[in-house]
């Protein structure tokens, strides 16, 4: 049995495009995730909060009541837009103490 036979190159081969490409999606996810891991911190960072889960939870929904209470404002609706607002500014405000 011969040790560079003509199956040990062909696996030899496919092994090494396997390696390629674990090697390249292993690349972009790491920059992927090294990205997005540098924007949590300059936003929590410049917002002055945690960079803990639950804060940027918090955060998110405090936007969307926001963003809910301008769209109760476009359509209309003076109370609910307050409501919202005021509502989604408090959570905004407590989160950033």
């Amino acid at each position: 049995m011969q040790p560079n036979g003509f199956f040990d190159e062909i696996g030899e081969t496919i092994g090494e495009a396997i390696r390629v490409v674990v090697e390249f999606l292993l690349g972009i996810f790491t920059n992927f995730f090294g990205a997005f891991g540098d924007f949590i911190d300059g936003l929590t960072r410049s917002l002055g909060i945690n960079d803990s889960f639950f804060s940027i939870a918090v955060l998110v929904i405090g936007l969307l009541i926001l963003w809910g209470g301008l769209r109760a404002f476009l359509r209309g609706s003076l109370v609910g837009g307050i409501l919202r607002t005021i509502l989604g500014l408090f959570i905004l405000s407590w989160l950033m103490m």
